[in-house]
């Protein structure tokens, strides 16, 4: 787990603005899905509670000791420290527009998306490629490997990894094993990271309406104490295998019934801040996950006006445990949700809100999100403080996977 960090106070008017139009939902990373359906939670006998897009959750004061590679990120260019905050989707053949788009905005992380037939040797091919475009601040590659419906690697060397709901019958020492093998193989092919695994927990009386999670078996169950225990299984074999691993979908899509990546609104009227079905993640944070992805989803009980990846509020309350690792967002890139927010305040708003890497599917959008930030941060010097804050831990979990040093 990266150390303890900085954080900044609220920002000017132009990012309390910027945040208060954020008012609709993204799209979840990686997976197949059922058709769109635009749809809500199944309403709690108590009553949503409210709160104002103006009003983030109080932030913890500074601390006197400077987080990992805090120098370092201070020392970066305003550009290169938006580079870093930005990751990119990139296919196996590694285009000219893709590459462009890398060294023109400086970007510094990428999601293999699309085919890779080649298997190991194609994406080893791949990463290396990328490592060369990454410059003096190194490259981070992730990958969805979840398991099931949601296995962007695959060919020869990767194998098939099973979905999450044959994964719970293991017991907790053997997927912690199977995920051992699962994580060398993609460290095999440079990629460190895996947007991965799922600690949803998903309510029994949900089971049979819950479309991201339960209807496409990427769950290990009902019960938190069974979530958390096999998120931790995964989580410890990807670690013996040097891959980091990034929780989702904080707070968590087991209480909603629609899929984030096709919906147009998707409501948890369910999850407060208290909830026991925020107990996997608690955990994870507890045991060292590298980092922690953000759903798109709207929580009626905690934030009800932003989508989670937009609020302070929510991802406050990821930083109240004592989590300083990277927050990372869901897709911002290719989500038909999002077609009302522009292209070029997308990432703005998630870094504004407290998050540090921007997900971006979409190849052709990157460039356009990292302008947007750059230009935002450099007039706005509250925000500018807070993309160092960001970059630093963006290098932080660079460092701690071998991809760059800190002093």
């Amino acid at each position: 787990m990266i150390g303890q960090g900085r954080r900044t106070g609220r920002g000017s008017r132009a990012v309390a603005a910027l945040l208060g139009g954020a008012l609709l939902a993204g799209c979840s990373a990686g997976g197949t899905a059922s058709a769109p359906t635009a749809s809500t939670a199944p309403a709690s006998s108590a009553s949503p509670a409210t709160s104002t897009p103006d009003t983030p959750s109080p932030t913890p004061m500074p601390t006197d000791t400077p987080a990992p590679c805090t120098a370092e990120a201070t020392a970066l260019s305003l550009r290169d420290q938006v580079g870093q905050l930005v990751m990119i989707g990139v296919t196996a053949d590694l285009p000219a527009s893709q590459r462009a788009a890398i060294t023109t905005h400086h970007l510094g992380t990428a999601i293999v998306m699309g085919a890779t037939p080649g298997g190991v040797s194609q994406v080893a091919g791949l990463t290396a490629k990328l490592r060369k475009l990454g410059g003096e601040t190194g490259f981070l590659v992730a990958s969805d490997q979840e398991g099931g419906l949601v296995q962007r690697l695959k060919g020869d060397g990767f194998g098939t990894i099973p979905s999450a709901r044959t994964q719970a019958t293991w017991s907790d020492a053997t997927l912690t094993a199977r995920a051992e093998t699962w994580g060398r193989a993609m460290a095999k092919a440079g990629v460190l990271l895996d947007l991965a695994p799922v600690a949803d927990v998903v309510p029994a009386d949900n089971r049979g309406t819950n479309e991201p999670i339960a209807r496409l078996g990427r769950g290990y169950g009902s019960k938190p104490v069974t979530v958390s225990k096999k998120v931790e299984a995964f989580r410890a074999g990807m670690e013996r295998a040097g891959v980091g691993v990034a929780v989702k979908h904080f707070p968590g899509l087991g209480a909603v019934r629609g899929n984030t990546d096709f919906a147009t609104k998707v409501v948890d009227r369910t999850t407060t801040k208290g909830s026991s079905l925020l107990t996997p993640f608690k955990d994870a944070v507890a045991a060292g996950a590298q980092a922690v992805m953000v759903s798109s989803a709207y929580y009626a009980r905690i934030d009800a006006a932003r989508p989670a990846m937009f609020s302070p509020t929510v991802i406050g309350l990821l930083r109240g445990w004592g989590f300083e690792g990277v927050v990372i967002s869901d897709d911002l890139g290719a989500a038909a949700a999002l077609k009302a927010v522009p292209v070029a305040d997308r990432a703005t708003r998630f870094v504004a809100a407290g998050g540090d890497l921007a997900l971006n599917v979409d190849a052709s959008t990157a460039g356009a999100m990292a302008s947007g930030l750059y230009r935002a941060a450099k007039d706005d010097p509250e925000l500018a403080t807070r993309v160092a804050e960001s970059a630093a831990r963006v290098l932080a979990l660079k460092a701690s996977l071998g991809q760059y040093h800190c002093s």
